[in-house]
């Protein structure tokens, strides 16, 4: 007896390898979505508490609410420090602080780090050379003590932080951008943006640098969670943000002193610096996948 045979437009086929790639992909990206939310809801929640400091504070950040160090409780969240004053509200303004200060050092970085970066890769020659030799003069001092150098010599203010943060962190992003440049001003439609006489400004800034945002907008994700730390370091040290200002760096300085009978005055800014720099360190490599599908990226 003869067996029926399906028909082969109806017998069921396995998917195509494109259907299979594309499911992957989709996957892939899902995975990567994920992964991506978490910080960037935990970045939001600290964003919104710095704009909403005056109001989700309970106390004024300076106020002495109470005459002795008081342990968390639900009258005080995070407890009192040793001038009783409330460590919840010190903590949301100095959130205010930080972002503050990496926001502005990061854009600070990223105008002096693309503009050479820029000229640098489009001109190439003398001033790539010079520029480049400038990068690697600036790379060959350990930053922390560039920093530490140029803060004794000006007076410790949030102001002085920022500028001097700034201006010594642009190194990364200038080598970034130029080799981006390298490579995008060989393309095909940078030369007819040439034949046609738009100006090198034009071309810099209008054509290359559009296609050229990805990577630095990565750089600027990590680079706010370097500025971070560097201002708490600073703080901590004393050549930062000055009392009675609050700041998660002067927060664990004041805590030094009171870590066997307060440790909650050192493990709250702590924790606090924790998280919001790995925030940005997941939110960075996020954005690095996501951004630069040219990479295979291990454990996507």
């Amino acid at each position: 007896m003869l067996k029926n045979k399906p028909h082969p437009l109806t017998s069921n086929r396995p998917p195509s390898p494109s259907s299979m790639e594309r499911g992957m992909n989709s996957d892939t990206s899902r995975k990567k979505g994920v992964r991506l939310l978490f910080p960037l809801l935990i970045l939001g929640a600290f964003v919104c508490a710095a704009i909403l400091a005056p109001v989700i504070a309970p106390y004024d950040s300076n106020a002495i609410v109470n005459i002795e160090t008081i342990a968390p409780s639900t009258q005080h969240l995070f407890g009192t420090d040793d001038l009783g004053r409330d460590i919840f509200s010190r903590a949301v303004y100095g959130a205010r602080i930080s972002l503050t200060v990496g926001l502005v050092a990061v854009s600070l970085s990223l105008i002096i780090g693309i503009l050479l970066g820029a000229l640098a890769g489009y001109f190439g020659g003398w001033l790539d050379s010079s520029i480049m030799r400038f990068v690697d003069i600036m790379l060959s001092f350990p930053s922390i003590f560039l920093i530490l150098a140029i803060q004794a010599m000006l007076t410790p203010n949030i102001y002085n932080v920022m500028l001097v943060i700034g201006l010594t962190s642009w190194m990364g992003v200038a080598r970034l951008v130029r080799g981006e440049y390298l490579k995008i001003r060989e393309l095909q439609y940078v030369e007819a943006a040439q034949a046609i006489g738009c100006s090198h400004w034009r071309i810099i800034f209008r054509h290359i640098l559009p296609n050229a945002q990805a990577p630095i907008i990565v750089a600027a994700t990590l680079g706010m969670a370097g500025a971070i730390l560097t201002e708490s370091s600073l703080s901590f040290l004393g050549m930062g943000v000055q009392p009675p200002t609050p700041s998660w760096g002067n927060m664990l300085m004041d805590a030094q002193a009171y870590m066997r009978d307060a440790p909650w005055l050192a493990i709250i800014p702590g924790i606090l610096i924790l998280i919001t720099v790995l925030s940005f360190y997941l939110i960075g490599e996020g954005l690095r996948q996501a951004l630069d599908p040219r990479k295979d990226y291990a454990g996507s």
